[in-house]
């Protein structure tokens, strides 16, 4: 929650797989809620399941009039008609977001939306699943949910914050351009792969089919995800996918020219694992609590530096935020 005695109220534009779970935390969180949706199928099951939807016009303005915390949960190529809304009906209001990537949000805001006070968001958790149906209040749950640090208001900051923690998450303090080149490699080059993958295997005909199984299933699992989102956040991340694309590639080549020289693939194969092991026991590194008077001059500067270290938001109160590093002694 925030600092003062009242708790912000929420309103979600977009009810699919993130909006709708938002939505669900944060009522669950016991915070005001209501949403807008152009999707008809979307406010008819919100609706039925005693969700206040909205046109999103009169959305907006309820926004503007109780001073809410804006949340656009829609498709990236979908933002800037929201943002004229959102300008046009609730031009000051607070905005964050939870769009997979963050500085064409950045700029779309800068362009669209420049009245209002925006700090962007996203979180790091979803399935294959779309629409409200597929949401799920504990969605969340432990997920990093990244908060950008880029001239942020730090009372906006922590509102936006506070949202995500409100939602079971924990918050990465990050650069939107920094957070871009990371998902790129985490998020979006998975779901191209997986494609990739799925194609391939069909290539393989009917017996490959049969034979697919845990490995090839882990793999592709993402490439269920409707294809008008995976285009949607891979082609507006092109630069930085395009970055971590060429590095796989030249994995890729490597290892193919090694296999077709020597037969081998140990260098491909024992940097992977090693990669894989290094990873897994970052997860179970000791780490120590640290405290950040959130209000001191520099102090984003100072979260995206702890973001970058791999440290999470945990709590925010009083004015000061704390959580969790890794420490480097262990």
């Amino acid at each position: 929650m925030t600092d003062n005695d009242r708790v912000t109220p929420i309103c979600v534009l977009g009810l699919g797989l993130i909006g709708g779970s938002v939505l669900r935390a944060a009522t669950a969180a016991g915070r005001s809620c209501w949403a807008a949706t152009a999707s008809p199928v979307d406010a008819e099951a919100a609706t039925a399941e005693g969700v206040d939807v909205l046109p999103p016009a009169t959305a907006l303005r309820r926004a503007a009039e109780e001073d809410a915390l804006v949340v656009v949960a829609v498709p990236l190529t979908s933002v800037p008609e929201v943002l004229r809304l959102v300008d046009q009906h609730a031009g000051g209001c607070r905005l964050t977001d939870v769009v997979s990537v963050k500085e064409p949000v950045l700029r779309a805001v800068e362009s669209h939306a420049p009245g209002v006070r925006y700090v962007g968001g996203h979180p790091m958790a979803g399935t294959a699943s779309s629409g409200w149906h597929a949401g799920d209040a504990g969605l969340f749950t432990q997920a990093a949910w990244v908060v950008t640090t880029d001239e942020a208001d730090p009372a906006v900051w922590a509102e936006v914050a506070s949202l995500a923690l409100d939602c079971g998450a924990e918050v990465v303090p990050a650069p939107a351009r920094e957070h871009d080149a990371a998902v790129a490699r985490v998020s979006h080059l998975p779901h191209l792969l997986a494609e990739v993958l799925s194609a391939v295997a069909e290539d393989g005909g009917p017996l490959a089919a049969t034979l697919a199984a845990s490995s090839f299933a882990d793999g592709t699992r993402v490439a269920g995800t409707r294809p008008g989102l995976v285009r949607a956040m891979c082609e507006g991340n092109r630069d930085a996918l395009l970055t971590a694309l060429d590095d796989a590639l030249g994995r890729l080549g490597v290892a193919r020219g090694a296999l077709a020289t020597t037969g081998s693939l140990r260098a491909a194969v024992e940097d992977g694992h090693r990669a894989h092991v290094r990873r897994q026991r970052a997860g179970e590194t000791p780490t120590i609590a640290f405290e950040l008077p959130l209000h001191r001059p520099g102090a984003l500067d100072e979260l995206a530096e702890l973001g970058r270290g791999g440290a999470r938001v945990t709590g925010l109160a009083g004015g000061l935020v704390s959580g969790r590093r890794p420490d480097p002694a262990g």
